[in-house]
């Protein structure tokens, strides 16, 4: 029998990556990490603060996936290629996505967060409406996900006598569009209605 792998930060951080994503991040504690790993739960802390190390840490993988794409002449172009390359790292990790929202996150973010304010201040925003549209943006593309991962599995067909027999006639006669959601065409329309705000904002 070989030698264990000995532990390290990379290799906690991997093991908590995988726990979360068979089982969400509510499921995630120091003793069910350790049980994954193999070994006493007071080990795990020579190279983890606590918990909510581990969920920064987690975080900061999904933004390290990122591919940033090359910037270009037009910051909408730019806008739209780094919320399709932020939006296909956190379908590879889709039970971390709510992280990158509400964690501290540390370097492997910043390279993120300097390609969106970039192209922010290229559409014309000044430092602090830049900060304000790129966590706008941001957060956009983690709701989407979110609502996505998450969504119901109802049967079209329920769904669609719960809404033409509601009462409501707004409900009623778009009936037949809110019983489905296309979540990528959706997530589209609404990213360019999102970059749009944000150009006549500059404008106005």
């Amino acid at each position: 029998m070989g030698a264990r792998e000995p532990l390290s930060r990379a290799r906690v951080v991997t093991a908590a990556l995988a726990l979360v994503e068979r089982h969400g991040v509510e499921a995630l504690s120091m003793r069910k990490l350790a049980a994954e790993l193999g070994v006493e739960a007071m080990s795990l802390y020579n190279h983890v603060k606590n918990k909510d190390d581990v969920l920064d840490a987690i975080a900061e993988v999904v933004f390290a996936d990122i591919a940033l794409p090359a910037p270009t002449a037009d910051w909408r172009t730019d806008a739209l290629a780094l919320a399709h390359a932020f939006r296909a790292a956190a379908l590879a990790h889709p039970r971390t996505a709510s992280l990158s929202l509400t964690r501290q996150l540390g370097y492997p973010a910043l390279p993120v967060t300097e390609a969106a304010l970039a192209l922010m201040t290229r559409a014309g925003h000044d430092p602090e409406q830049a900060v304000h549209a790129s966590r706008a943006l941001l957060a956009y593309v983690i709701g989407t996900l979110l609502r996505e991962i998450n969504s119901t599995t109802d049967p079209d067909a329920l769904r669609h006598t719960t809404l033409t027999t509601s009462g409501l006639p707004h409900v009623t006669a778009s009936a037949a569009h809110l019983a489905v959601c296309h979540h990528e065409s959706e997530y589209r329309f609404g990213l360019e209605l999102l970059l749009d705000a944000v150009a006549l904002r500059v404008a106005g």
